[in-house]
C-alpha cells in the first residue's frame, strides 16, 4: 500500500521533536512493505541542518513554504492508499488539512497522526470552529503519539470516529551502546530544547539540584539556554547532533527525562528520550507520568523523580555500579517490549483492520 505523509520533517531533527518518532516507525513500515513518501516544508531552517540523507526506505519531497507549493504537494494525496496529515507540520497546517482531506481518494484511509495530543486537545478544546476539530468527522483514523485513556476518550468526545495511541519506541539501529566520550562527562546530563512548557520542569528537576549539589557534575545539552541562569557545576554544551545522542547518553553517570508539563499532566506519554537513553543502555531518572511502569519498571529498570528533592536523594545513593545494572535492564526490557518492529505490527494491523472495513462497506 502507498503511503503519503504529510509532516514537520523526517530528514531533520532540528526544533523538531518528532523526527525519531517518524523514521522509527516508517522505516520499519517500509520493512513490512509500505511504499511511503514523506512531504516535508522548507520552514524553521531544518533543511540547512538536517541531520540524515533522504534514507532509501522513504522517498523525501520537500516543498517551499508557499501556498502554491503546498496545494502541488498535497495534491499527490490523491495516489495514495493511505493518506497521513500530521501535527505540528510547521507551515499552513490547517491550510494543508483541508487541501490533502480534498484530494485524498474516497477510498483511501484518512489519519490524522497526533505527535502533540495535549497541545492538540488543547486547541481543539479552546476553539469549536478549529478546523481539525470540524474536519473530524471526515478523518477515519486518529494516531497519537501517546496518551492512554485521557487522549482517546477526549478525542471521540470531540468527534473523531477512532483513536488509538501508537507509543514511541526504541530503533535500535539508530539507538544503541556505544563507547563514552569525555566531551559528555557527567554525574547527571539534561537533553532538551528550552520550551515553556518544559522550563519551570527543567529549573526544578534540573538546576535547582545543581545548585545544592555544587560537588556534583551536571551536564546540559540543547537549544536555547546560553541566558539562562545556572550554577557552576553545570555544563552547558548547546545544541546536540543526533549523531551524538548515544554517547551523550551513555557518558554520564545517569540522564535525566524531564515531560513538557501538558506530557506529564496526561501521563501514558513517554518522550523519545526514554528510549533513546534505554536502547544506549544509559541510566535513566524520569520525572513521574502516570504509566511509567507500562514501558519500564521503576527501581530496576529506570529511577523514578516526584521532585527536585527525589533528584538530589538519587543523586546521593547512585553508585558507578546500579547505574550500570539499571542501564543493562532497561535495554533489555526496550529491545524485548519497545522496538518501533513492534509498533509497526500494530500499526499495519490497524491499516489492514480500516482497509478491510472500507472494502466491506464498498460492497
Amino acid at each position: 500500500m502507498k503511503i503519503a505523509f504529510y509532516g514537520s520533517s523526517l530528514v531533520s531533527a532540528y526544533w523538531n521533536g518528532a523526527a525519531t518518532y517518524y523514521r522509527g516507525l516508517l522505516r520499519a513500515l517500509a520493512e513490512k512493505g509500505y511504499d511511503i513518501t514523506f512531504y516535508e516544508p522548507d520552514v524553521y531552517d531544518r533543511q540547512k541542518n538536517r541531520d540524515i540523507d533522504p534514507p532509501e526506505w522513504c522517498r523525501v519531497v520537500v516543498y517551499d513554504g508557499t501556498i502554491d507549493a503546498l496545494k502541488t504537494v498535497a495534491a499527490r494525496a490523491g495516489e495514495a492508499d493511505i493518506v497521513v496529515k500530521a501535527s505540528g507540520v510547521g507551515f499552513e497546517d490547517d491550510l494543508l488539512l483541508d487541501e490533502v482531506l480534498r484530494a485524498a481518494r474516497p477510498s483511501a484511509l484518512k489519519t490524522f497522526w497526533d505527535v502533540d495530543a495535549p497541545a492538540t486537545l488543547g486547541e481543539l478544546r479552546a476553539s469549536p470552529d478549529h478546523p481539525l476539530r470540524q474536519a473530524l468527522s471526515a478523518i477515519d483514523l486518529v494516531l497519537t503519539y501517546g496518551g492512554g485513556d485521557p487522549v482517546v476518550n477526549a478525542y471521540r468526545s470531540l468527534g473523531a470516529r477512532d483513536c488509538i495511541p501508537i507509543y514511541n519506541a526504541l530503533d535500535p539501529m539508530t539507538h544503541h551502546p556505544v563507547a563514552a566520550d569525555t566531551r559528555f562527562a557527567a554525574d547527571l546530563g539534561f537533553l532538551g530544547n528550552r520550551l515553556p512548557d518544559r522550563e519551570a520542569r527543567v529549573e526544578h528537576f534540573f538546576l535547582e539540584p545543581a545548585a545544592r549539589l555544587p560537588s556534583t557534575n551536571f551536564l546540559l545539552g540543547g537549544s536555547g539556554w546560553s541566558d539562562k541562569p545556572m550554577a557552576d557545576n553545570v555544563n552547558y554544551i548547546g545544541h546536540v547532533s543526533t549523531r551524538d545522542h548515544n554517547a551523550f547518553n551513555v557518558t554520564p553517570k545517569a540522564v535525566l527525562n524531564i515531560s513538557r508539563a501538558s506530557m506529564a499532566e496526561n501521563g501514558f506519554s513517554p518522550a523519545t528520550r526514554v528510549f533513546e537513553a534505554a536502547g544506549a543502555g544509559a541510566c535513566l531518572i524520569t520525572d513521574y507520568w502516570e504509566g511509567i511502569e507500562l514501558f519500564l519498571k521503576p527501581d530496576e529498570e529506570v529511577l523514578v523523580a516526584r521532585d527536585g528533592q527525589d533528584v538530589v536523594d538519587v543523586l546521593a545513593g547512585l553508585t558507578t555500579e546500579r547505574a550500570q545494572l539499571i542501564g543493562r535492564k532497561s535495554l533489555d526490557r526496550v529491545l524485548a517490549d519497545h522496538t518501533y518492529a513492534s509498533r509497526a505490527v500494530t500499526v499495519d494491523a490497524i491499516f489492514r483492520a480500516h482497509a478491510a472495513q472500507r472494502m466491506e462497506a464498498a460492497e
